[in-house]
């Protein structure tokens, strides 16, 4: 579980080998390297050091951009709580944050803010728990102040109201992220019997409600006194830093915490299945029956974990796996396959999920399951999708460590989970030595007539789906009642007796020398068909990402074929004219890359991500896809069916109305940026071949395209690569639409979930363009009223204040043409109103109040965090992307610290005058008509329109025409 959503993003990079699984790609060229001669000698370069009470220390020294990350990683997860009193590691990850004696309350998010850091941020796991941020490279020491107080000043800080409020917050994350979520509850069944009663692993790492109802104030304090204690925690620091100075730092800030009680690692605790057991659930949300099957297996980094994950990618994942050529091709009954490992520190397990299509019993997905397992029994493995597999997951590989984060995350994950920090060598040769007969041994061992968890989730009244023999799973609802959570004052200062230090840790250290942005070095070119191209080269890692965009995308649409760019783009994903859909997925995938298209609400886009050594072989089959596609009417048929259930599954899942409700009130019926980009079931199921290559004929033009590349590529040797794709792909004139928007009238409005366990809510209004000469003073601005993460006052005043929500935010969404100003939250239900009462008043004090601190912190964090700016392959390819398409020059980020330092109360509140005041906002509530619609009603803010959430009208409209 994660503070914040934005950070499993992170996280993903660190995961170990066996977890990753990416689809990739090949061409008749020279073959290249054996991969184990170019892998074996890869390293993370660190140095290791211990403290005398126990932390271990890793450095690792990045030097390509002025930036630091600090993680600190705590042995403790879930799994080392008490059942009955679940949760806890979780709720500390949030506490964390909160406080500490000499930072002061909200201290730590307000000194990111200043310093430009990427947001202090946390994560837990059933294993261990994470805390960390990156930030420009002066700030290295002002960190590891912080850090250190994290141990050992904070947890007399922790309060009853503190708690009662953090608890609120933990409990709308699981609102948010389980409860009001279609198969939400699924990972709750599935551990709850896999795992025997008592089992560290058999309850959630978010816990339950009642568990954390019932945690004391003295329950919180001993499990931290037990397991934050520096030897059982890593501390590491990754990036541009000096070494000698930082241990200093580390002794200085760290040395006097005293150790803890020893702790010793827990045993290993496999799971252990005498028989299959099936349970069902009737969900809420759920529109399509869904089935998940667990098996146990091995624990992370155990040997047999590495051909568990190949066998697991070959099952399920392209056109080559049994699981997909049974469940989706032949039989059709799903568009959705997935299948992985949940690989933890005392055990792990193997699960499988098929999501069917609508009223599909899942009784026939079972017996497809087992058709597509005898299909591999018969089969085997063939060698070339064993090296295609291999091939992908280096690639994998090698992206997480893209930053100084990932790496240091590596580093940290090795070090708790095998003692060993440079254990990455020892990792890609395990997966690398993988042959057929261990992928079949490891199949035989662990699912072959092996007894499993069958956990079935149906629609409601859809009991009938499930399958046979199975017993109701009890799943916990919470249910709704209004004014039934405790009151707290979470701002009351807490009164302790300070711990005390050999030195002053009140002041917060001095910066060090200043950190300057490193804008990269861009090159140009325009190819001789029109097409612009750009590129920056960077070495860090043997990788090349790179895109094409086609403008245009959805605004070629016309509003009876809602559907056709995103189909398209699907289509060309699925073979060309000299290749099937498979050898073209083959192909792929044995270059180690991936190749993407997709549509978006203005533009047509390929993402390629390769290993650099095979950059021309993928290009060339990017060319290939582009102006070859296949046009297969089976894969049509099959891609129907897919977005089709895409669009019923939304139908029910709250966040995905109210995305869909706000883009039609925002831009009105008659224009396609109202429209969702999948379409609706009509204008989907009216959809012909004959629409998709006329979109394909008409709108893909070099004239309107624009590429860009990132990686361990030379100008030279990309520009040449491209030279058979300018010679076939001439330049047409196309014009661009500019559909016109008409936002309905500001006021409230309302769509029914019954039962939803919380309310969305999204308000806004039109904006300005990205072009606008109030474009950036807008982001400026918005910045403390909720751009700023937890320094915003919306996630101060709703989150941190109230515990109303798990987070909330505000920003300015601009394009070529126009953009908007938006707030987003998902609130606790039996707060609704009180909450849209809340960001009403807050937009109404924002102008009046903001002020001079508030002008320099936003000034701060803004230029300050450009160090950070252009760290990752994604980041660079993102100044690339907005350099083609705005026409700025590279270094506008210059022009954006100008104009940031031109800044003054008065400008801001011009800006907040025009974009930001509350009685011009569509203000529109996602959530339980029965207890919350009457509440809305009584604020006094005028009559909330209630809309039918399929057609989005007006339901007056609807109840008359009936």
């Amino acid at each position: 579980m994660f503070r914040n959503l934005t950070a499993s993003m992170a996280l993903l990079a660190a995961a170990s080998l066996p977890a990753l699984g990416l689809v990739g790609c090949d061409r008749s060229k020279p073959e290249p390297k054996p991969q184990s001669e170019q892998s074996s000698q890869f390293a993370i370069d660190y140095q290791q050091f211990q403290l005398d009470n126990g932390l271990n220390v890793l450095f690792h020294i990045d030097r390509s951009d002025p930036v630091v990350a600090v993680s600190l990683t705590a042995h403790v997860g879930s799994a080392r709580e008490k059942e009955g009193r679940t949760g806890f590691a979780h709720l500390f990850e949030h506490l964390l944050f909160l406080e500490s004696e000499n930072l002061g309350k909200g201290g730590l998010d307000a000194m990111s803010a200043r310093i430009g850091g990427s947001g202090a941020n946390g994560s837990t796991s059933r294993d261990v728990t994470n805390y960390y941020q990156t930030v420009p490279k002066d700030a290295l020491e002002k960190m590891l102040w912080a850090e250190a107080d994290k141990l050992g000043w904070f947890i007399n800080t922790v309060t009853e109201p503190v708690l009662a409020k953090e608890k609120q917050v933990v409990k709308n994350e699981k609102r948010q992220s389980v409860d009001n979520r279609p198969y939400g509850h699924t990972q709750y069944v599935i551990d709850r019997n896999l795992y025997p009663e008592g089992h560290p692993y058999s309850w959630q790492i978010i816990g339950s409600l009642e568990d954390l109802d019932r945690a004391t104030l003295d329950d919180v304090k001993e499990f931290f006194r037990r397991w934050y204690v520096p030897n059982n925690v890593t501390l590491v620091v990754a990036g541009d830093f000096d070494p000698e100075q930082a241990k200093a730092w580390v002794h200085k800030y760290f040395n006097e915490i005293p150790a803890g009680d020893a702790i010793e690692r827990a045993p290993k605790q496999p799971a252990v299945l005498k028989e299959s057991v099936r349970r069902y659930h009737e969900d809420n949300f759920a529109r399509e029956p869904a089935l998940t099957l667990a098996w146990p297996a091995v624990e992370r980094y155990h040997p047999d974990s590495y051909p568990l994950a190949v066998l697991l990618e070959y099952l399920s994942d392209g056109k080559r796996a049994p699981l997909y050529r049974v469940l989706v091709e032949d039989e059709q009954l799903t568009a959705d396959v997935s299948m992985g490992s949940y690989d933890s520190e005392l055990a792990g397990q193997i699960q499988l999920q098929v999501h069917a299509f609508g009223g599909r019993d899942l009784d026939e997905v079972y017996a497809g399951i087992e058709k597509a397992f005898a299909l591999f029994e018969k089969e085997g493995i063939a060698e070339e999708d064993l090296e295609r597999i291999k091939a992908g997951q280096e690639v994998a590989f090698y992206n997480g460590l893209a930053s100084v984060l990932g790496k240091g995350f590596q580093l940290a994950q090795y070090q708790v989970y095998t003692g060993d920090a440079g254990y990455v060598g020892e990792d890609i040769q395990r997966l690398l030595a993988v042959t057929d007969e261990d992928v079949q041994r490891v199949y035989n061992k662990y699912l072959k007539d092996k007894p499993y968890v069958a956990a079935s989730f149906v629609p409601k009244g859809q009991a009938e789906l499930a399958l046979a023999d199975s017993s109701v799973a009890e799943v916990v609802e919470e249910q709704i009642v209004n004014g039934a959570e405790a009151q707290f004052d979470a701002s009351v200062a807490a009164d302790y007796e300070h711990t005390p230090s050999s030195f002053d840790r009140s002041k917060e250290p001095a910066y060090g020398a200043p950190a300057e942005t490193a804008v990269p070095d861009v090159w140009q070119a325009t190819l001789a068909n029109g097409l612009r191209v750009s590129g920056i080269e960077s070495s860090e890692v043997p990788t090349v990402n790179f895109s094409l965009v086609i403008d245009g995308g959805q605004l070629h649409e016309r509003l009876d074929r809602t559907g056709v760019a995103n189909l398209t783009a699907m289509l060309m994903e699925k073979g060309t004219a000299r290749r099937t859909p498979e050898e073209l997925e083959t192909a792929i995938q044995k270059l180690g890359a991936s190749i993407e298209v997709s549509a978006e609400e203005d533009a047509i886009r390929i993402d390629v991500t390769t290993l650099a050594r095979n950059f021309n072989q993928v290009f060339a089959l990017v060319e290939e896809m582009l102006l070859e596609p296949r046009w297969d009417k089976d894969e049509l048929v099959l891609a129907k069916k897919s977005v089709t259930s895409q669009i019923k599954r939304a139908a029910a899942e709250p966040n995905a109305i109210a995305g869909k409700a706000f883009a039609r009130l925002l831009h009105g019926e008659d224009s396609i940026r109202g429209y969702s980009l999948l379409g609706t079931e009509e204008s989907v199921a009216a959809i012909t071949m004959d629409d998709l290559k006329a979109f394909h004929r008409d709108y893909f033009s070099p004239s309107v395209s624009r590429a860009h590349v990132v990686g361990d590529i030379s100008r030279e040797d990309f520009l040449k690569a491209t030279g058979p794709l300018v010679e076939r792909w001439p330049a047409r004139e196309i014009k661009i639409p500019d559909p016109q928007s008409v936002a309905a009238a500001p006021g409230i409005y309302f769509i029914d979930v019954p039962g939803a366990k919380q309310s969305v809510l999204r308000i806004g209004r039109p904006a300005m363009s990205a072009l606008s000469e109030d474009y950036y003073p807008a982001v400026f601005s918005n910045y403390i009223l909720g751009g700023g993460g937890f320094a915003s006052r919306l996630m101060q005043q709703l989150r941190e204040g109230k515990g109303y929500t798990y987070g909330i935010y505000s920003d300015i969404d601009a394009g070529k043409s126009g953009g908007e100003f938006g707030i987003g939250s998902g609130v606790r239900a039996n707060v609704t109103a009180e909450s849209v009462q809340l960001i009403r008043d807050i937009l109404e004090d924002y102008a009046p109040t903001y002020s001079e601190r508030d002008l320099e912190n936003s000034r701060s964090f803004l230029i300050r965090s450009n160090t950070r700016a252009f760290e990752t392959a994604s980041a660079k390819l993102g100044l690339l992307e907005n350099m083609s398409r705005y026409g700025w020059p590279a270094d506008y980020v210059r022009e954006r610290e100008a104009i940031a330092r031109a800044m003054t109360v008065d400008k801001v509140q011009k800006i907040a005058g025009a974009y930001m005041q509350p009685d011009s906002m569509i203000w529109l509530v996602v959530g339980d008509r029965a207890t919350q619609f009457g509440r809305l009603e009584e604020l006094g803010l005028g009559e909330p329109t209630l809309l039918d959430g399929e057609t989005l009208t007006r339901q007056a409209e609807v109840s008359a025409a009936n």
